[in-house]
């Protein structure tokens, strides 16, 4: 069984003490660029919060010795819990052939 989508949050700043707010339990992640709703990451998953706690969105320290700091890029996120992470990959499956369908019928 699935659950329906969240809403939209700000990925969160860990500087500024900021945190995730996901289900602990399987399912699904989107993270998309906040300017442009360009697709981050998508993922049918065990545990919602872990995944999206370790997703590569933090740049290194430093871009190089003689460039300017990276910034972070802005991201947003939702979920949607499911009961099993068989139920999440099944319902990912899904989404994602309908998103190819999507595409290639308005190519």
């Amino acid at each position: 069984m699935i659950s329906g989508w969240g809403e939209w949050k700000r990925y969160p700043n860990v500087v500024r003490g900021e945190n995730i707010e996901a289900p602990i339990g399987p399912g699904i992640f989107e993270v998309r660029h906040a300017s442009s709703g360009a697709l981050f990451a998508f993922g049918a998953v065990d545990s919602v919060a872990v995944a999206l706690s370790q997703l590569p969105s933090r740049p290194g320290k430093f871009a190089s010795w003689f460039s300017r700091r990276e910034e972070l890029p802005q991201l947003e996120y939702r979920t949607c819990a499911t009961l099993t992470k068989s139920d999440a990959k099944n319902a990912a499956e899904r989404m994602l052939g309908r998103r190819e369908t999507y595409l290639s019928g308005a190519a």
